[in-house]
């Protein structure tokens, strides 16, 4: 009985061997699609191609540099993929996560959504990264220390023009503001448009070196944009940022209705109309009408 199932487990496990092969290179090419990376491995298959040719055609010289050149190999490809290396196993780790059924907090991001909306309305740039599962003390130590309850007014005045922390990324952690005016690395990918500022490479340059989410204001245009895993959606809408901050942090974001700022003046500066000066505002003009209503 045993050597009758013996054939079948053979041929089980070589079909499961020919499957989890055929899912690893379709997980690389899926990876590498679009990034620096392709162009890379495709130059790479070309030489081990010329050097195949070069031992069936006993070309000595060049047989006897493969043949020393070859231990060094795999150190240079781990030098040169390193980044996308970095991204498969922090991809890897965060399925893992998952699968053991890790629940993320209860805490909400419908603050970045407001702030994003009113940065978008008055075309002020920003720059707001989502940390996960990877760390990202390295790019907080460069900044300045926060460590603030996160919400929709400290964005706005963080972000203000004439505010002297609005250059720079704001990093967030679960719901806490951990460091503004944040250095981040800055993506040298070329295949990224030439139209790209430096607001929008970094967002996409920590993307690519961790499984942050950063979320980018156009100063230009005003335009939302949001990065993940080193690709970029841009011209998004509040409510389409937020469909996809409940996707990728999968967790229910519920929809609340989007401020409209509406200025009082050509002049009127973008910063003059964040949540704090409204407020007050708000405050003092009803303090006016109370005084005016008084009896005598």
């Amino acid at each position: 009985m045993t050597q009758l199932m013996a054939p079948g487990w053979r041929v089980s496990f070589t079909v499961l061997d020919i499957l989890l092969v055929a899912v690893i290179i379709y997980e690389v090419l899926v990876m590498i699609r679009g990034t620096r990376a392709a162009p890379m491995l495709a130059g790479l298959a070309a030489v081990a191609v010329a050097f195949y040719l070069a031992r069936i055609g006993e070309l000595v010289t060049l047989n006897w540099l493969v043949s020393h050149l070859l231990p060094y190999v795999v150190f240079a490809l781990i030098v040169v993929f390193q980044s996308e290396i970095r991204h498969v196993l922090s991809d890897v780790g965060r399925r893992v996560s998952f699968l053991r059924g890790t629940a993320p907090g209860g805490d909400s991001y419908d603050d970045i959504v407001l702030a994003a909306n009113l940065f978008s309305q008055h075309q002020t740039g920003a720059l707001i990264v989502i940390e996960r599962e990877i760390g990202l003390r390295t790019y907080i130590e460069s900044g300045v220390a926060m460590d603030a309850k996160l919400s929709y007014d400290l964005l706005a005045t963080i972000f203000r023009p004439s505010a002297p922390l609005h250059d720079g990324a704001a990093i967030i952690q679960k719901d806490r503001l951990a460091a503004a005016a944040c250095f981040l690395p800055l993506s040298m990918n070329p295949v990224l448009s030439t139209q790209m500022g430096t607001r929008h490479r970094a967002g996409i340059g920590i993307t690519e070196e961790t499984d942050a989410i950063a979320v980018m204001v156009s100063e230009e245009t005003g335009a939302i944009s949001m990065a993940v895993g080193g690709k970029i959606e841009r011209d998004l809408t509040a409510e389409q940022l937020r469909e996809r901050l409940s996707s990728e942090l999968r967790r229910y974001m519920a929809p609340v209705a989007l401020p409209t700022v509406v200025a009082h003046g050509d002049e009127l500066e973008a910063g003059e109309d964040s949540p704090l000066r409204l407020r007050a505002q708000m405050g003092a003009d009803g303090d006016a009408e109370a005084e005016t209503e008084r009896p005598l």
